[in-house]
């Protein structure tokens, strides 16, 4: 395997000194970072392996939404060579300090705040400048969206995979009834949301932080992981922001921050939020996306023996509950995820 990731290093660039497997994540592809060294000094890029995709070729998914966001002014590694045969993609090297990492040595909410208004001027613009609308390509994404279909095959998959298969809970027939019609009811709401692009994964592990990146020598926040990307509602990617399982906000800062992406997407689209409004769908839509974060953290497990996940659910949990808690109508629906978690 490592000898097919030298030789096509060696054939992209000049001067392989080293070669380092890096950390995996949730997917299945593996990274190396590979260290060049020539004349002019040294420097280093990420290759990404994944599998084959002769069949696909440059309209592999993270390769054409990649080029999308680019064009549309989004901050995405740089691709600087392809070997589909191999399944091997030369990447621009971003470092290691992710978003959750720099959150991780932050002291003060002020700082906490500010990372988190860079990222969301980052998603203001892909949510306004990279939709369908006046796109040079029409790409896939632009076709696939969290309609009601998909959205409850999520609720679905967390109950099979985190109840049934993890927990071993058998769901009485009543119990069931109202999971169906409490997540129905979310569901159909926000399948009737206007849609945008989304990132599909936007949390603080898939933001990339480069010291001094940009052109005013500050930090830049890079998107990666982005190859899912479909059309849903502009609330998807800032609860997976907001709502992470892996980082907890206070609710104060959450409000503050949900304010301050209103007021960006309105000064970048020209149209008006209703703040209200907005806040509803948006904690709807995190009951929904924390729900089936949870179901994949347990897929993780149950097809792959990958428990690593398992300790975000407590996070994750939490985040639905206190959601739920501001809605009575859904009080039904809150006692019947509780009772099957806790007892």
């Amino acid at each position: 395997m490592e000898n097919q990731i030298v030789e096509f290093v060696s054939t992209s660039a000049s001067g392989l000194e080293s070669l380092v497997k890096l950390p995996g994540d949730a997917s299945s592809r593996k990274y190396y970072r590979a260290v060049l060294k020539d004349g002019r000094g040294v420097k280093s890029m990420i290759v990404m392996k994944a599998d084959p995709f002769v069949d696909q070729g440059l309209e592999l998914s993270f390769l054409v939404v990649r080029d999308h966001l680019e064009r549309s002014g989004v901050r995405v590694p740089k691709v600087h060579d392809v070997d589909p045969a191999r399944g091997l993609v030369l990447l621009e090297d971003l470092g290691d300090v992710t978003l959750l990492r720099l959150l991780q040595e932050c002291s003060d909410s002020e700082s906490e705040r500010h990372y988190y208004e860079r990222v969301i001027d980052a998603l203001v613009v892909l949510q306004v400048r990279a939709g369908p609308v006046g796109a040079i390509r029409k790409i896939e994404a632009f076709t696939l969206q969290f309609d009601l279909e998909k959205l409850m095959w999520e609720t679905h998959f967390t109950i099979e995979h985190f109840y049934e298969k993890y927990l071993k809970r058998e769901i009485s027939t009543e119990h069931r009834a109202i999971l169906e019609e409490g997540f129905a009811e979310i569901c159909g709401r926000l399948a009737a949301e206007p849609q945008v692009l989304a990132h599909r994964d936007f949390h603080s592990r898939n933001v990339m932080v480069v010291p001094g990146g940009s052109p005013e020598g500050q930090a830049d926040y890079v998107m990666i992981d982005f190859q899912d990307a479909r059309m849903g509602p502009a609330q998807y990617d800032l609860v997976s922001l907001l709502k992470d399982s892996y980082y907890q906000l206070e609710e104060a800062q959450i409000q503050r921050l949900i304010d301050y992406y209103i007021a960006r997407y309105e000064a970048l689209s020209g149209h008006a939020l209703d703040r209200q409004r907005f806040i509803e769908i948006f904690d709807i839509m995190a009951v929904q996306r924390n729900f089936k974060a949870i179901g994949s953290f347990a897929s993780f497990l149950n097809r792959r023996g990958d428990a690593s996940y398992l300790k975000y659910i407590g996070n994750t949990f939490e985040n639905i509950r206190r959601t739920l808690l501001k809605y009575p109508r859904y009080s039904a629906l809150r006692e019947v995820l509780f009772h099957y978690y806790y007892f």
